[in-house]
């Protein structure tokens, strides 16, 4: 689920609230977008993926009892770690070449056209 959105990281781009696709976040004017519905959030990672300045964090499993600080996420590298996995953002390396599901596809092309 949604937890965060930086005050110090966001550049007000508003990609999270068009990428959404539960319309979670609401535009603010002159600010950053706001988490309005979180628990509308199917935590699809799509607002973390596409955020330019690794603005946000999605939790991938939320236990109310934990408090999200922007301060901690920040120094253990959390922010941007989801997206830095999968290769995006400006000078990480691709990580598209490790998936083997295009060779599946490949087989199973060949085995249908012969």
């Amino acid at each position: 689920m949604i937890e965060l959105v930086s005050e110090e990281r966001c550049i007000e781009c508003n990609i999270c609230v068009s990428v959404c696709p539960t319309n979670v976040f609401d535009k603010t004017s002159g600010g950053i977008p706001v988490i309005a519905r979180q628990s509308d959030c199917q935590t699809c990672f799509m607002c973390e993926v596409y955020c330019p300045a690794d603005a946000l964090y999605v939790a991938p499993e939320v236990d109310e009892s934990l408090a999200f600080s922007e301060q901690l996420l920040g120094e253990n590298g959390i922010l941007g770690s989801y997206r830095e996995q999968l290769g995006w953002g400006h000078g990480r390396k691709s990580t598209a070449k490790l998936d083997g599901s295009y060779e599946m596809y490949k087989a199973m092309y060949h085995k249908a056209t012969d």
